[in-house]
């Protein structure tokens, strides 16, 4: 019997141990656990390389349109356009969105969660996936431009195709509720 004690509480002990565990890796994560992780994967940083690879889409988009209808706008409609969004750009709020962004990673992440991906991405394949994301976004981007563009006018011409036939039905309601007056 009295071996069994100190087993028993070996046993004890290490289950509360493990339990204690648990329980802090699926704690909510907290605004400095996300913190610490958006520190690890440069979030700051990698936000101003999407917007600066968003930019270059954007100003390829423009140059494409103004050749489409080059003849309808000014000649200083391309550079006008660059700069207003160049600026536009240049001041987005950086850190209201990044800390706007906190409330959804606690939301959807544990303590455990961030603690894992912040081991993650300090080895060296996280290091190289930090490091090559804006390089696969920008590849990947330039790469489905053309399909986005192609499905946007797509619906675009749905679209207006569908509102054509919903004015014409609306008309021929309203004509026929329009009582016809004889002279």
């Amino acid at each position: 019997m009295r071996r069994l004690v100190p087993v028993v509480a070996v046993v004890v002990f290490l289950s509360w141990s493990c339990f204690a565990q648990t329980s802090a890796d699926d704690a909510p994560a907290t605004k400095a656990d996300v913190e610490r992780y958006f520190q690890v994967v440069k979030s700051h940083d990698m936000m101003k390389k999407l917007i600066a690879t968003m930019t270059q889409s954007m100003h390829q988009m423009m140059h494409e349109q103004y050749l489409k209808h080059k003849d309808e706008l000014p000649a200083n409609y391309e550079s006008k356009m660059s700069a207003m969004m160049d600026d536009m750009l240049a001041n987005m709020p950086m850190d209201e969105m990044m800390q706007a962004m906190v409330p959804a990673y606690q939301k959807h992440l544990t303590k455990g969660d961030i603690d894992n991906l912040v081991a993650f991405y300090s080895t060296p394949t996280g290091e190289k996936l930090l490091r090559d994301m804006p390089a696969i976004m920008a590849e990947s981007m330039q790469d489905m431009m053309p399909i986005i563009l192609k499905y946007s006018d797509t619906v675009k011409q749905k679209l207006l195709k569908e509102t054509d036939a919903m004015i014409a039905q609306s008309k021929k309601q309203s004509d026929a509720k329009t009582p016809a007056t004889h002279n």
